[in-house]
């Protein structure tokens, strides 16, 4: 046991969560948008905030407009306090607080038309009426669409700008159907971009859309994120990671479990060198650990390194055999008794280089069935898939390979990815024409879109 390295590690409860990777997009937080439009019709006259994407704060002046309407209802403001002033010294009063309605009517029409209060200010000081008013931001942000030009003619309908406030940005992410029902409102997820190495950015799962991809089998899922100083920018491609609570869990060391074909097995220590193989029932993979759902308990110390030698030295068949009770004698099967069930087979896969990388790259599996053994003779297809992403506008993309038979085992083939980022893959095994065993995984490839 020294010489191979065997190590322990005592199985315990642990408050754990779960990551699940996905490819994403960038998008405008659509809560965040304004439009700019006037409640009156009338020319342009200049044009301040002249380019898409040009900052702009709130309160900024965007344009002038020249409306005759407005200008009329500037004259009978003007009028209305004119008269106002007349009539004040009217003995009996009445035609005075006739007059104050007035301005008030007249005041009131200037704000419904939106005008800003010191604008109207402007207008009582010097009584004067103004051509060209002033239309202002109402927010800060980026001018993602203009149609303000210089004399240009604007109805109420007319949009003249859309305003979108990037300070917080949506991040639209692509998580197999599979994965969904863990996820939930609130989670908190991260993110990280190939533009900005070892940097992450933090913020929290939205809504899940309901809405599954046909093509795909993915579910979009919406995610908040902070963006101080715009460093997240619509468009943008990221690699999605959700953290998923999963509470306190009875784990242990990934390493400490040994899959031999359709079973997990993990070896517990009951020392002075005695190892017992105990067959368990595991959950989910997290980061370096495992879930165990059935065949362990509390306390158990069990072997995390070298299993796999150890597996080979003992004859795994032959270790359970001397330590399980005999088993009863079966009764002869009729003649009519349909064959055994195929065994399960053990798909282990790399890459060369690993991770992949854009362009061309090599993949190699290693084929077992369920006591270890070297599978040969069948055939082996490998496909990764990244779904399309239209902001980008960026098509689906798919790659398959056949692998060849190495021996041993060992299957190996050419493929090549066009670009970097996270590709879902399937592999699929058959023997005859039929589909022996399949897995599903997710690769994160390196280089850029």
């Amino acid at each position: 046991m020294q010489q191979i390295g065997v190590t322990t590690a005592t199985v315990a409860y642990k408050d754990v969560n779960q990551q699940i990777t996905a490819p994403g997009n960038v998008d405008i937080d659509e809560q965040r948008l304004v439009t700019v439009q006037t409640r009156f019709a009338g020319w342009i006259q200049n044009v301040f905030a002249n380019a898409t994407y040009q900052y702009v704060r709130k309160g900024q002046r965007l344009f002038t407009i020249y409306s005759p309407d407005l200008v009329s209802s500037q004259q009978e403001y003007l009028l209305a306090r004119k008269n106002q002033s007349s009539f004040a010294r009217d003995a009996h009063g009445m035609a005075a607080q006739e007059s104050g309605w007035l301005v008030q009517a007249a005041e009131e029409r200037l704000r419904q038309y939106g005008v800003p209060a010191d604008t109207i200010a402007d207008l009582q000081r010097t009584g004067q009426v103004q051509r060209d008013v002033a239309v202002y931001s109402p927010v800060s942000g980026y001018i993602t669409e203009r149609n303000a030009l210089p004399n240009a003619y604007v109805q109420p309908d007319t949009k003249l700008y859309t305003i979108a406030d990037l300070s917080t940005v949506w991040v639209y992410a692509n998580v197999f159907q599979n994965d969904v029902g863990r996820l939930k409102p609130g989670s908190s997820a991260q993110v990280t971009v190939d533009a900005y190495p070892g940097r992450t950015f933090n913020g929290r799962i939205d809504q899940i859309l309901p809405q599954v991809d046909i093509t795909t089998r993915t579910v979009r899922v919406r995610l908040v994120f902070s963006n101080p100083g715009v460093i997240l920018k619509p468009g943008m491609y990221v690699n999605v990671a959700l953290s998923v609570p999963l509470g306190r869990q009875l784990v242990v060391p990934s390493s400490a479990v040994l899959q031999s074909g359709s079973r997990a097995i993990a070896f517990l220590d009951h020392g002075e060198g005695n190892l017992e193989p105990r067959v368990i029932q595991t959950g989910p993979a997290l980061d370096g650990s495992v879930v165990v759902l059935s065949g362990l308990k509390t306390g158990d110390k069990v072997v995390a390194s070298a299993n796999f030698l150890i597996d080979s030295e003992a004859q795994l068949q032959s270790a359970f055999s001397g330590s399980a009770p005999p088993a009863q004698p079966a009764a002869p099967a009729p003649a009519t008794a349909s064959a055994a069930t195929a065994p399960q087979l053990h798909i282990d896969f790399t890459t060369q280089p690993a991770p992949p990388q854009k362009g061309p790259n090599t993949a190699r599996i290693k084929l077992t069935d369920e006591h270890g053994q070297p599978v040969a003779s069948a055939q082996a297809t490998v496909v990764f898939f990244m779904p399309a992403m239209p902001e980008m506008g960026m098509a689906a993309q798919r790659s398959v390979t056949k692998l060849a038979d190495k021996g041993n085992g060992v299957y190996e083939g050419p493929f090549a990815l066009d670009s970097g980022g996270s590709f879902k893959v399937t592999i699929t095994i058959q023997r005859n024409g039929q589909t022996v065993a399949t897995k599903q995984l997710t690769v994160s490839a390196t280089g850029g879109m």
